[in-house]
């Protein structure tokens, strides 16, 4: 364990005490606390609120979420650890945000099929072998689909080449954008305007939506199509307190993260309608002719996967059968 993660547990001891350990004052009732690992004002966290609110509201007696907070209760790129770790129970993640716990998290952005074919071809109970093996973690649901990433920057460019330029990435899209010859940054969400703003980055990967809930539309002038992956923000639970769940809270829960997976279409309207709210803002779109655009799709998937099958040969293969067309 970390200096930083041994002090981050300490500064959030006396949160934790207040909401609880897993367990509700009823005997037959379960409290969850549960972190984002983005801020509070974002889309993320704002869809999965109400959802809170009518699981608990449902669930008196049975099954309650207790939602701690964004990065100010855990940092971004801690959330995971302190999931396998049972610091918190659950956590709305991203696999990009918790390769340090597991680099098999990387692998969800290469998923071409819809949730709802992940979970009828056995890609779900296939990423749970892993995590529960891996990083002591149940993956439970999936959030987010129709959500491609895209290259942001204030630097115009003529073809898929970022020479010269600084990047801030996540492991997404580390060696993606170094094949396009970029400089890449890591840093977490919250400090990408500043670094806009003061000229340490030229630009960034980012999904389609939500750089309106960061103000990073101010500081953008151009965003890259076509898009490229899937973005994947997922709910994760400590492995022993999932474990712990009796069959009706686990039943309870289950239904409810269907429900929360089915009401996915609307990340389809808001890609649609963020597209249309970046060109209002004044952010161009540079577009390559048509068979410069697919060889970059292309592109960034064989070098995803080829990084993949580096990384973990045997889960690669197993995931690639599972999440491709």
């Amino acid at each position: 364990m970390t200096l930083r993660f041994s002090k981050t547990i300490q500064s959030i001891s006396a949160l934790l005490l207040a909401a609880g350990f897993s367990a509700g004052a009823a005997a037959q009732e379960v409290t969850l606390r549960l972190v984002s690992a983005f801020p509070e004002n974002g889309i993320y966290v704002q869809r999965l609120l109400p959802w809170i609110q009518k699981v608990n509201a449902e669930g008196k007696g049975v099954l309650q979420i207790n939602f701690l907070g964004g990065p100010k209760a855990i940092p971004s790129f801690e959330a995971g650890n302190a999931v396998k770790t049972g610091v918190v129970d659950m956590a709305l993640n991203t696999g990009a945000f918790y390769t340090n716990v597991m680099p098999e998290a990387d692998f969800l952005k290469l998923t071409q099929i819809t949730i709802a074919e992940q979970r009828k071809n056995g890609a779900f109970e296939a990423i749970n072998k892993v995590w529960n093996e891996k990083g002591n973690t149940q993956y439970l649901a999936r959030l987010l689909e129709n959500q491609p990433f895209h290259i942001y920057t204030n630097k115009k460019v003529d073809k898929p080449d970022l020479s010269g330029q600084k990047i801030r990435i996540t492991p997404v899209y580390r060696d993606f954008f170094q094949a396009l010859n970029a400089n890449v940054v890591t840093t977490p969400p919250g400090e990408v305007y500043t670094a806009l703003e003061r000229g340490v980055v030229d630009g960034y990967g980012w999904p389609i939506g939500g750089i309106f809930d960061l103000n990073w539309n101010e500081k953008t002038k151009y965003r890259i199509d076509p898009g490229f992956y899937d973005a994947e923000v997922s709910i994760t639970m400590h492995l022993p307190a999932y474990k712990k769940l009796t069959e009706t809270q686990r039943n309870y829960l289950q239904k409810q993260l269907l429900a929360l997976e089915a009401d996915n279409t609307f990340w389809t309207r808001y890609a649609i309608e963020e597209t249309a709210r970046q060109e209002k803002a004044g952010i161009q779109t540079i577009k390559f002719d048509a068979a410069t655009s697919k060889a970059f799709y292309n592109k960034a998937y064989d070098i995803g996967w080829a990084a993949a099958a580096k990384q973990s040969p045997d889960v690669a293969a197993r995931f690639k059968a599972l999440f491709t067309k």
